[in-house]
């Protein structure tokens, strides 16, 4: 995973990761107070090695050495039965020797001679009790080995240095502790999780996973537009968002891609349904038309058909009976709106649109709008579900194909674009809708400042003042540039 990667990883799943760590703390905190509060209580016993009388200064070194050596081998007696069992059996502790075991502890201080017994428990005055018995069995013990013979006096002394006291305070659980474990277990779990979420999400986010599905060039991306249902041709309703400006965008590219193709009949499709490509077929056609071409937006799916909803347009006869000879192009075809744009709807759905749409009378059809217009946009069906849109891109100049951010997937979208290189049909380029849009960052915030709603008071009168214009090039006949360069 490159840097890059990791950041956008850790952008993607901030929440994720934040998520794991509160949740971590959470569960140290409450283990920490589902846990039974434990005390402990310590004495200290201090070990010495008997010298004569009258010893020497060599005597009492040599003897201290050697009470240092002993003292690391005392540490083990204490968990053995001989200093325990009696504790049990004085104080009629109900427990065992390994249970008791356990909560004892034995601490050596480096280059001393000092033991530490240290009890544990649940409860304060009975370890300090416990501590105390213990501390008195080990020195019994240890003197008892270090006898030489029955009657003889011990080679080693224990002396207490320091009493068990009672507890005031718990020793544990560490809450502070037990706390900041949860939070740095949760948060490599978190980021795990957030890892795992990246490399399995398959879902086009942006031209990096477009880029990696195919090579077709990125032709535009398109926003995400909440009122979409209730106002779909953003270009005609709002002019100076930033939505319609990403169709002109769009529109620019195309025409570019129209010139390297040699043609201006392009279909426009999607891997799978809902992906946005009628809208985006029928805003293109509209940004088209605003240049003065001529432009005709046919509704090739003759499935789902909603060119005619979109445009607000009579659906009752259109594709379908022209193709099958009921009526003639005049008739079905619809002028919309005050520029040189015309919509054929696809009218009844039929029982085979595949064959109808790749018939003889289908092409003828293409070639007759390509002769009358400048530009010539079919809505088509999916890609996946049925082959009507590689039918359909074997007789036009090429294919647009549309992807929706954070639903289309790199699969399906790869799976599509194999089949129209299946049939030889050309991949135009790629559209990606649905894009997210961040205030006053990335793609609206590119043009906030010259099409938003909050823009200065100067770029209002600009806007009108180019407004006006466009006005009246809509009043006039489709001449002009356009009619020059044709």
């Amino acid at each position: 995973m490159e840097p890059s990667d990791l950041v956008k990883t850790l952008r993607k799943g901030w929440l994720v990761i934040v998520t794991g760590l509160l949740l971590g703390a959470a569960a140290g905190f409450g283990a920490t107070v589902a846990t039974a509060p434990e005390y402990t209580s310590a004495t200290k016993l201090f070990v010495a090695v008997r010298t004569g009388d009258a010893a020497s200064a060599t005597d009492v070194s040599q003897g201290n050495s050697a009470a240092q050596q002993k003292v690391r081998s005392y540490a083990d007696i204490v968990g053995t039965g001989s200093v325990l069992q009696p504790v049990i059996d004085e104080l009629g502790l109900d427990t065992t020797v390994a249970r008791l075991a356990r909560s004892v502890s034995t601490t050596i201080s480096t280059n001393t001679v000092v033991v530490t017994i240290a009890v544990s428990g649940p409860s304060a005055a009975e370890t300090a009790r416990v501590a105390d018995a213990v501390g008195a069995s080990f020195t019994k013990v240890v003197e008892r080995l270090e006898t030489p013979a029955p009657g003889a006096a011990s080679l080693v002394s224990v002396s207490p240095v320091q009493q068990a006291v009672v507890p005031t305070a718990p020793s544990g659980p560490n809450r502070n502790l037990n706390m900041a474990v949860g939070a740095i277990v949760g948060l490599i779990v978190g980021f795990g999780l957030a890892v795992l979420r990246s490399v399995l999400d398959t879902r086009v986010h942006g031209p990096r996973e477009i880029g990696t599905a195919t090579d077709a060039p990125m032709l535009g991306t398109i926003g995400a537009d909440p009122n979409v249902r209730k106002e779909p041709l953003i270009v005609r309703a709002d002019p100076r968002n930033p939505l319609a400006e990403a169709y002109r965008t769009l529109r620019t590219n195309l025409q570019f891609v129209d010139l390297a193709s040699g043609g201006g009949t392009f279909v426009v499709t999607s891997a799978m349904p809902s992906e946005g490509k009628t809208t985006t077929t029928a805003n293109l056609a509209v940004a088209l038309a605003e240049t003065g071409a001529k432009v005709a937006l046919v509704d090739a799916d003759l499935r789902r058909p909603r060119t005619a909803e979109v445009m607000g347009v009579e659906s009752a006869v259109g594709l379908t009976d022209l193709l099958i000879g009921r009526a003639e192009l005049d008739d079905v075809l619809q002028p919309w709106g005050r520029t040189a744009l015309s919509v054929l709807p696809a009218g009844r759905i039929p029982p085979n649109p595949s064959e109808l749409l790749g018939s003889p009378a289908m092409r003828a059809l293409l070639e007759l709008l390509s002769a009358q217009f400048d530009y010539v946009l079919l809505d088509a069906p999916p890609l996946l579900p049925v082959t009507d849109a590689a039918v359909l891109a074997q007789l036009t100049s090429g294919a647009v194909v549309v992807a929706a951010a954070r639903q289309s997937r790199t699969t399906q979208l790869r799976s599509a674009l194999d089949r129209l290189e299946r049939v030889d049909a050309r991949v135009l380029g790629i559209v990606m809708s649905k894009a997210p849009l961040r205030t006053r960052q990335g793609y609206a915030g590119a043009y906030g400042r010259y099409y938003g709603r909050d823009a200065e008071v100067v770029t209002d009168q600009r806007s009108e003042r180019r407004g006006r214009r466009q006005r009246d090039l809509d009043a006039s006949e489709p001449t002009g540039i356009a009619e020059a360069v044709r």
